[in-house]
């Protein structure tokens, strides 16, 4: 007969729902310690938060994708919590203070339901429940359309955005770089319509000069000088040639062996070579191009050869590079000389020219009749400056894209949060329901603390102005100034924020909230050697029991 070779541990049913509550509670504890730590970044009146990196360097920020992206924490709750702010930003750009301070209140509610020995599961229907009929509420009743002809209200939107950045000094500005990169980048084909900020619209950050130097540029600039100091740095209308080969003979693989017999060979070697890259640049040039530019190098002779025919040849372009000045241009990236063709030559810019900025030669490619793809150009005092400026800069350009392609408003200031609150209340639903309408007061309630003004009594009033605002007038847009601390109609303050950014916080708030609530054991898969000597520690116990 089989004799067990370790003691079982039979646990009662109790004690398994006990340890599970134990476990439910850390993470819910994990989830605010994260919320209270990005806490203080929410608003106009925001904190920076200086966080050092393991090799010295500092970073400022009042990004909570940033701050979050920089710390280490072991709890494996928290590093959820932290996934969630980079979902937010790769999505919408957007809100990734706002999605944790939610999601952390979400797991705070949920603490005093599970201490009265209320099951998660009718926590977790409660919540989706409530998600659901938010979605359905900021879609319809608290939302109002938007002209996306109307540049003016776009741009409201925008500084509504950037007003809580430390860019918001120049929210003007900055304003006027996202609209106009937006829609530098923007293309609609058969009725598609599609923004891509990432590959098209790149920031370039040169120290020195003032933030109101910056601009958008109707063309790319690359960080490169001409390979030839004879070669012209300035031609008006140019027409380009993008390649993705290299202007040099062949260089073997890897451990090419050539054998030389008599001392002809070798001669007749270079000159193979030297009759290669004369017919790659005879291919060039039959084109007549004025600028080329190639992703990888340029030989000396080749130099010589476009020289000599009056073009200016740039090498070492990076891919991304490469395809923004195709963009910019109109012009073909090609990868064999021998197949260029005329209508490979880029003719849409309308200056190409090298300047020095600081202590480096950039390339500026501009004056495009439909450029497609532009560069941002940005100037400050410092190196974290530029990178704080540049954080808050692809915030807006991504506020901007997104109301392209869902323009839909809602008002700011904590106004949206406190009408689907009280739409959630008046729905007379007790318990977990009830607890995420009291959630979602979290954010007016925080823009308050931020500015220092008399929390209760803002909320009270706030509260009373949305229950008593009348049914059937459109959504109640009285909110929070975050300057000031005081009650604002966010509709004569022009405050607005975009649709989807709001969404996106809530569904994603409310469900790592479901998901971490759901947890009910954390197990360790680092494989432990029991004392017995048999091999088989707890680790692997369980991990054979799952």
């Amino acid at each position: 007969m089989y004799a067990p070779q370790q003691p079982i541990l039979v646990l009662s049913q109790n004690t398994k729902r006990e340890s599970g509550r134990k476990v439910q509670l850390e993470n819910i504890n994990a989830g605010k310690t994260i919320a209270d730590l990005i806490r203080t970044c929410l608003g106009p009146q925001a904190m920076l938060k200086m966080l050092m990196d393991p090799m010295g360097g500092i970073v400022m920020t009042n990004d909570g994708n940033a701050i979050l992206r920089e710390i280490t924490v072991q709890h494996p709750a928290a590093k959820s919590m932290i996934e969630i702010a980079r979902t937010q930003d790769e999505e919408v750009g957007d809100g990734t203070t706002s999605v944790i301070v939610l999601a952390g209140e979400m797991l705070a509610v949920a603490e005093q339901f599970l201490q009265q020995q209320i099951h998660p599961t009718v926590i977790i229907r409660a919540y989706r429940e409530a998600l659901e009929d938010m979605i359905k509420l900021l879609e319809t009743d608290v939302s109002i359309p938007l002209d996306k002809a109307d540049k003016s209200k776009l741009a409201e939107v925008v500084k509504s955005c950037v007003g809580t950045k430390f860019i918001g000094r120049w929210s003007d500005l900055a304003v006027k770089i996202a609209l106009d990169a937006v829609e530098t980048v923007m293309m609609t084909e058969n009725g598609r319509t599609e923004i891509d900020i990432k590959k098209y619209a790149k920031v370039e950050k040169i120290p020195g000069g003032s933030i109101d130097d910056s601009c958008v540029l109707k063309g790319v600039m690359l960080n490169k000088d001409v390979t030839h100091p004879k070669m012209r740095r300035y031609i008006e209308n140019p027409r380009i040639v993008l390649l993705d080969c290299p202007l040099e003979y062949k260089k073997g693989e890897s451990q090419t062996n050539v054998e030389i017999v008599g001392d002809q060979d070798f001669t007749k070697l270079l000159q193979i070579e030297e009759e290669h890259v004369a017919k790659v640049c005879a291919d060039i040039i039959a084109v007549k191009p004025d600028v080329v530019f190639t992703e990888k190098g340029v030989s000396d002779l080749a130099q010589h050869f476009l020289l000599k025919a009056g073009i200016t040849a740039i090498r070492r372009l990076r891919k991304t590079d490469n395809n923004r000045v195709a963009r910019a241009c109109g012009a073909t990236i090609v990868n064999r000389t021998e197949e260029l063709t005329e209508k490979d030559v880029g003719t849409g810019a309308g200056l190409f020219e090298i300047k020095k900025l600081g202590d480096e030669y950039f390339c500026f490619v501009t004056q495009c009749a439909d450029p497609k793809a532009c560069t941002i150009l940005l100037r400050g005092a410092s190196k974290d400056v530029l990178n704080e400026t540049e954080r808050n800069l692809q915030d807006a350009l991504h506020v901007a894209r997104n109301l392209m392609l869902e323009p839909r408003l809602l008002p700011g200031g904590g106004a949206v949060e406190m009408a689907v609150s009280q739409a959630l209340t008046n729905k007379q639903i007790q318990g977990p329901y009830r607890a995420v309408a009291q959630a979602l007061e979290i954010i007016p309630r925080t823009l308050a603390q931020n500015c220092g003004a008399n929390t209760i009594r803002t909320l009270t009033a706030l509260r009373a102005k949305h229950a008593s605002h009348p049914a059937g007038t459109g959504p109640c847009t009285w909110g929070i100034d975050g300057e000031s601390g005081q009650i604002v109609d966010m509709k004569e303050k022009g405050i607005w924020e975009p649709l989807s950014v709001k969404l996106q916080v809530y569904k994603t708030a409310v469900e790592t909230a479901i998901l971490l609530l759901r947890i009910d054991d954390i197990v360790s898969g680092s494989k432990k050697k029991a004392d017995d000597g048999t091999g088989a520690g707890p680790a692997q116990m369980a991990q054979g029991m799952e």
